[in-house]
C-alpha cells in the first residue's frame, strides 16, 4: 500500500521529474515501506542513495539524522536562512552533469520544474532569455550562442534545467553538460 505523497512547495512535480520513483524499498531513515523511494542527489557522509523515503525528505528527519542535504549551488537573490534550510534539507533534488545548481528569485526559492531541451524551452522566452544570457557571459558569439541554445536536450547533453519564480512566475534557466 502507498501513502499520498508529501507536498513540496520547491519541487512540486518529484515524480514527474524522476526524483521520486515507485518502489518497495524500505526507507532507512524511518524503516518503513511507502510504497515511493528518493532516486535524486543526496550529500552526506553515508551512502543513502535509493534508501530514503519523500517522506523523511520533507520533515527535515533525513537531514537532521544523516546531516544530509538534496541540492547543490544556489543561484540567486538573498533569502531568509528558513527558506535555504527547507529548500537544502527538506526538498528532493535533481541530478544535473555536474554539480546541480537551485534558483532563488523574489526572495525565496524558485520552484524546479524540471531538466528540458530547446523544443520544451520553446513555451518560456524569459528562461531561454536567461540560457543566452549564460551563454554570452561565455565569450561567444552569437550564432555560437544560439547554436548551443538549440542543441539543448533534455535527455542528453547540454541539457538546461527549468524553474519558475514562486511569487512572480519568471521562469528562469541553467544548463549544464560535461
Amino acid at each position: 500500500m502507498t501513502d499520498s505523497l508529501p507536498e513540496f512547495p520547491y519541487h512540486p512535480h518529484p515524480m514527474t521529474t524522476g526524483a521520486v520513483v515507485a518502489s518497495d524499498i524500505l526507507c532507512v531513515c524511518c524503516g518503513r515501506g511507502r510504497g515511493y523511494i528518493y532516486t535524486g542527489p543526496v550529500y552526506a557522509v553515508d551512502d543513502l542513495d535509493d534508501r530514503l523515503c519523500p517522506w523523511c525528505i520533507a520533515d527535515g528527519s533525513a537531514a537532521e539524522q544523516y546531516e544530509a542535504d538534496f541540492v547543490g549551488g544556489l543561484i540567486g537573490d538573498d533569502v531568509p536562512v528558513e527558506v535555504f534550510m527547507g529548500i537544502a534539507g527538506r526538498t528532493p533534488g535533481f541530478p544535473g552533469w555536474q554539480e546541480p545548481q537551485w534558483f532563488f528569485h523574489c526572495g525565496d526559492g524558485a520552484a524546479f520544474l524540471g531538466a528540458v531541451g530547446a523544443a520544451e524551452l520553446e513555451d518560456y522566452p524569459d528562461a531561454v532569455e536567461v540560457l543566452r544570457q549564460e551563454a554570452s557571459s561565455w565569450g561567444w558569439s552569437a550564432a555560437q550562442v544560439e547554436d548551443y541554445l538549440n542543441a539543448l536536450d533534455k535527455d542528453g547533453q547540454p541539457t538546461a534545467y527549468l524553474f519558475r519564480c514562486r511569487a512572480c512566475a519568471t521562469h528562469l534557466a541553467y544548463s549544464d553538460f560535461t
